[in-house]
């Protein structure tokens, strides 16, 4: 079966102009990048099927290209900050696209011995894996197979078709500003203050199906921990400043909350790199034994078949060369130059071993949650807090300018986010690949061809927002510079470093709720071993806005609602993929209109050609309203669908006919 082919190349390359520039821009305006691989499937299977000889290992190579550069877009969340902090003037592009080269490149490297360890030997739900499979097996549906897959398929197709209208045509709603996209509120909490909210999106609705309600529970209570806890605690000492309740709220939460939300992910994420430790290193010893059977001319499964782990370490060693060359040019001329060739060593030791330690965290956070909905700026952060504070310390004592120490954290920092935004998509795109039987190491040349492709396109793309619009912070910013939030959240923390502005009460606070998490999860799990509480997903409910968490656990319930019915259906197996259908067809809607619309403002200079309506006081409203009868409707037209066949018995006679005919 044909699966890494050139026109596959070409035509993830092709892709990967679109959803990179789209995320690009998203990141810089609001902060928010979207996953490129469903959107990808779609638009792949949509140009495949007009050539012959098709078929869904092809359209995975495709995706998986255009995934990969695509997520590769959120280097934007720290290389931005280089500009804001007025070290650099523009975009250097081979400086850039080396950064986001090498970052990518390792990305991949090391995510490919997780991927025996996260992948094949774990129940992690990857809910985007699982539903980019799910669409590229049903739009494979006329290549081969039974009468009875055929008739599955079609099923299965109708039923993404219809979620994705649903999305799409509420994601249309809110371009328009006819509907409101969250619904939050602000409230008065004994002396201080807190939001609650959810956001309508029946993409984040799919994802909570996918994930499950134990995930969504465990957001839950992180919402709980800062929303209903730290929130009011907190904002009660700023409610004498005279400003109002809204501003109070949303700038404790910006300021405080958030960093107590990060110390809770970093002891959580250490504690959760320490569990998957062991299956990590058994993943390394069945790599190095898989290549040393291939090398012997024994058979192994295409499926089994990676990149050979020599090649995979010797590339990694290789990368920190350029990337030590990189570190070296960069300080080249500056006040810090005498330090040079120390400030290089050390950078390079903190990605050789830091980024394994973000690849392994991220790809786990990826399989728990998704890569939309994964806290990689939080990975950012952490990033930016170790790297800081060991420059900090080699550099203490010496008359060093901090804003070039600044520059200098941000850029090493840059390299390893570029490690942690491939690894946080590609465990994804290696779970699609195993649910239609990809061979590995064809997908993980795939990904390295889509962090090049990435890495050329980005470097434009930032400097024409830069010098269409500018950053917000930056000498000179006018009044439509970009915001690109997270460069300045990044800037801001390794700002506090080097000026001791930094409040480190906070994220101490945060890793002793982390602590009694991990014992409260540990305990569950011992005593009972049936109830957990994972750890990093409280902290992702802590970290994350409320509108994006709430709405996970909710999409949680009613996939458990829908799986307890499909459970006492006639035909249960189908009935309940046709649940995981639906809620994948509404992360596709949501996931190509969000594209479109990028594509849109971005060619209007920044305004939204779709907003024709002006907000209304009663659209909060009318739009839950609304989205409650679409997600009743969708589920509605779901189970009638899964009803009807079980009556007319169509799928069992179909595979019955063709066995009679064979």
């Amino acid at each position: 079966m044909r699966e890494l082919t050139l026109r596959g190349i070409i035509i993830g390359g092709l892709i990967t102009l679109v959803f990179t520039a789209a995320n690009v821009y998203l990141g810089l305006k609001v902060g928010l990048t979207f996953a490129t691989s469903i959107p990808a499937a779609v638009i792949s299977m949509a140009v495949l099927r007009k050539f012959a000889g098709h078929n869904v290992r092809e359209n995975n190579i495709v995706q998986t290209i255009a995934s990969a550069a695509g997520t590769l877009s959120a280097i934007i969340f720290v290389l931005p900050g280089l500009v804001m902090v007025g070290y650099w003037q523009g975009f250097p592009f081979w400086t850039t696209a080396l950064v986001c080269a090498l970052g990518g490149t390792l990305g991949v490297m090391y995510s490919i011995p997780l991927r025996r360890a996260l992948v094949t030997g774990s129940d992690l739900p990857y809910p985007e894996g699982v539903a980019a499979a799910e669409v590229l097996r049903v739009g494979d549906g006329d290549n081969g197979g039974s009468e009875r897959d055929h008739a599955e398929n079609s099923e299965g197709l109708r039923v993404i078709i219809l979620g994705a209208v649903a999305s799409a045509f509420y994601s249309l709603l809110t371009a328009m500003k006819a509907a409101a996209s969250e619904v939050a509120g602000f409230f008065r909490v004994g002396g201080g203050g807190t939001m609650m909210g959810g956001s309508l999106s029946l993409a984040l609705l799919g994802v909570g199906h996918l994930v499950g309600l134990p995930v969504g529970i465990a957001m839950l209570v992180g919402v709980v921990i800062s929303f209903a806890v730290l929130l009011p605690m907190k904002s009660a000492a700023h409610m004498g400043d005279g400003l109002e309740l809204a501003e109070v709220v949303s700038t404790t939460f910006a300021d405080e909350i958030r960093f107590i939300g990060v110390g809770t992910m970093a002891v959580a994420a250490l504690w959760t790199l320490i569990k998957i430790a062991k299956p990590i290193a058994t993943g390394i010893a069945s790599s190095l034994a898989a290549s040393k059977k291939r090398h012997e001319g024994v058979a192994v499964d295409v499926t089994e078949r990676d990149i050979p782990f020599p090649i995979v370490a010797g590339v990694i060693v290789a990368s920190m060369l350029p990337i030590g060359l990189l570190l070296w040019n960069f300080v080249r001329g500056t006040d810090i130059h005498e330090h040079a060739l120390s400030l290089t060593m050390i950078s390079v030791l903190f990605i050789l071993v830091i980024g394994l330690i973000v690849a392994s965290v991220c790809g786990y956070m990826a399989g728990l949650i998704g890569a939309s909905n994964s806290p990689i700026s939080s990975i950012g952060i952490i990033a930016v807090l170790s790297c800081a504070l060991l420059i900090g310390a080699f550099m203490a004592g010496t008359d060093a300018n901090a804003s070039s120490l600044v520059a200098y954290t941000l850029f090493t920092a840059a390299i390893v986010f570029g490690i942690a935004t491939i690894s946080n998509d590609n465990l994804q795109d290696l779970k699609t690949g195993q649910l239609v039987g990809a061979t590995p190491w064809k997908q993980q040349v795939a990904l390295i061809i889509g962090v090049l492709f990435g890495s050329v396109v980005i470097p434009p793309i930032l400097q024409v927002m830069l010098t269409g619009f500018g950053f917000q912070g930056m000498e000179g910013a006018g009044p439509d510079a970009l915001a690109a939030p997270q460069a300045a959240l990044m800037s801001s923390v390794a700002n506090g470093i080097f000026n001791s502005s930094l409040d480190w009460g906070l994220i101490l606070l945060g890793a002793g709720i982390g602590v009694v998490l991990i014992i409260i999860d540990e305990t569950l799990t011992r005593t009972t071993g049936k109830y957990s509480l994972p750890p990093l997903a409280v902290g992702m409910g802590m970290y994350l806005p409320v509108s994006v968490t709430v709405i996970v656990p909710i999409g949680g319930l009613v996939g458990y609602i829908y799986n307890r019915w499909a459970q006492v259906q006639r035909h249960p197996d189908f009935a309940r993929r046709m649940g995981t259908l639906v809620a994948t067809g509404m992360i596709v809607g949501e996931s190509l209109f969000g594209v479109l619309n990028a594509a849109l403002i971005a060619g209007a200079a920044g305004e939204s050609p779709l907003e024709v309506f002006t907000e209304q006081s009663w659209t909060p409203w009318f739009s839950t309203a609304l989205f409650v009868v679409l997600v009743w409707f969708v589920y509605s037209k779901t189970r009638s669908k899964v009803s009807k066949v079980a009556e007319d018995g169509s799928l069992h006679s179909a595979g019955e006919s063709a066995k009679t005919v064979s």
